[in-house]
């Protein structure tokens, strides 16, 4: 009963866990805190839900029901248009009517000057989501998770709620119950699929239409990739970290990157986004001590695609930045020796690690503590290590499917989906 992934990978684990009482197991716990958070939750926008239904009930003009629509987009941050875009370009092909309502008023939606897609700033927070909870639509696709958990609830007039996996991860590295009430999901790869099916029945849910279609992002990436390869004449080491207490930098600070710097190689420090609110403090600090200099850079890009590409090698935890860099670009990775509760999250309830920590080790190698004293022989051995470029190719065909298909094919799902569900009577 919580909140979001985004996907940063894990950090889609992008909180940390509850408070855990002495005399209670850490699994418990946090069960018993998510449980208490989610019924305050539940009555506090309940009733926020009623006054608002209540005042709406006596404006005249709200009375007034537009038709509803066929087809709406729902993104409650600019950042996921890498997911979006290029779904909106096939729809738009297909002259298929949508509304894309986004919580980011800069959202490049509004840019695309489309004839089709029509977006509308819809407020941020629980603003945008009293809108959401009483829409009129057919069809809704979102990347958010958490419907009918917290503040977004199913409004009675959608008559069927997809949801797309932003990344190649685990579809249980939400938190708790993120996708268990949309009526469909889809994904990258079969595992995730087998993932989503085995929640299912240890809750007792009635299974969900689950569509293993690919990810769009990484299909746009790849064929931007190719034809902007980067001639790599300086060996460069990208260090990109998620944020919260089990990240990189929290853990190993100044000690990395003295490391980093005593290889000689060029380094490129890439925090993620929220570190900079979240952790103002410990990144200032760092920047302050390590500024920008001819062999490091600190590296604030909104499209990470440069960086990315002129990186040799990438440095990080287990920040979903990881499956980008080693899937399209095709390139090692050292992923540092952190720990991971995953107790608040979908991924509790299975008996298995986790895909993601399961797929490391054929991404790259990890990086231990006493690696940071001869950190340059560690990096060239990673690099050179064909074993390692045999095995992200198995990894690639696991959680990417449909390579180069994958926008086409939502398309033609939501397009048909639209079709089907318009169909049906009340």
């Amino acid at each position: 009963m919580v909140e979001y992934m985004n996907i940063d990978l894990l950090n889609l684990l992008n909180e940390t866990a509850p408070v855990k009482y002495a005399y209670i197991d850490p699994g418990t716990g946090s069960m018993l805190f998510t449980i208490l958070i989610g019924a305050v939750s539940v009555v506090i926008y309940g009733l926020r839900g009623f006054f608002i239904k209540l005042r709406y009930s006596f404006n005249k003009d709200a009375k007034k029901n537009e038709n509803t629509l066929p087809f709406v987009i729902f993104s409650d941050d600019k950042r996921y248009w890498n997911t979006f875009g290029p779904i909106c370009e096939e729809l738009e092909k297909r002259k298929q009517k949508t509304v894309y309502l986004t919580q980011s008023e800069d959202d490049p939606a509004f840019n695309a000057n489309y004839e089709y897609i029509q977006p509308e700033f819809i407020g941020e927070g629980n603003k945008g989501f009293a809108k959401l909870n009483m829409l009129d639509a057919d069809v809704l696709l979102s990347t958010t998770p958490s419907l009918d958990v917290y503040q977004w609830k199913r409004s009675k007039n959608v008559k069927y709620y997809v949801h797309i996996l932003h990344a190649a991860n685990d579809a249980t590295s939400y938190r708790m119950f993120g996708i268990d009430y949309y009526d469909a999901v889809i994904v990258s790869g079969q595992y995730q699929k087998e993932q989503i099916r085995k929640l299912e029945e240890l809750r007792h849910l009635p299974e969900k239409e689950v569509e293993v279609l690919g990810i769009p992002y990484l299909d746009v990436m790849k064929k931007r990739y190719e034809s902007e390869k980067y001639d790599h004449t300086e060996k460069t080491v990208l260090l990109a970290p998620t944020w919260g207490p089990y990240g990189l930098l929290n853990k190993y600070g100044e000690k990395i990157l003295d490391a980093l710097l005593k290889t000689g190689y060029h380094v490129i420090v890439r925090p993620h986004p929220q570190s900079f609110s979240s952790e103002k403090e410990m990144l200032e600090g760092l920047m302050k001590k390590y500024p920008d200099s001819d062999q490091l850079e600190w590296n604030r890009d909104r499209d990470n695609f440069s960086c990315l590409n002129r990186s040799d090698i990438m440095i990080s935890d287990f920040s979903g930045v990881i499956f980008d860099f080693s899937l399209v670009f095709d390139r090692p990775i050292l992923y540092a020796d952190v720990s991971f509760d995953k107790s608040v999250y979908d991924a509790w309830w299975l008996d298995e690690e986790m895909w993601t920590f399961r797929s490391l080790p054929r991404l790259g190698r990890q990086l231990k503590e006493e690696d940071l004293s001869d950190l340059k022989k560690v990096i060239d051995d990673t690099m050179n290590s064909e074993e390692l470029q045999r095995s992200r190719e198995e990894v690639r065909k696991e959680c990417w499917e449909h390579m180069g298909e994958s926008a086409s094919l939502v398309a033609d799902y939501l397009v048909n989906k639209v079709k089907e569900v318009s169909e049906v009577k009340e």
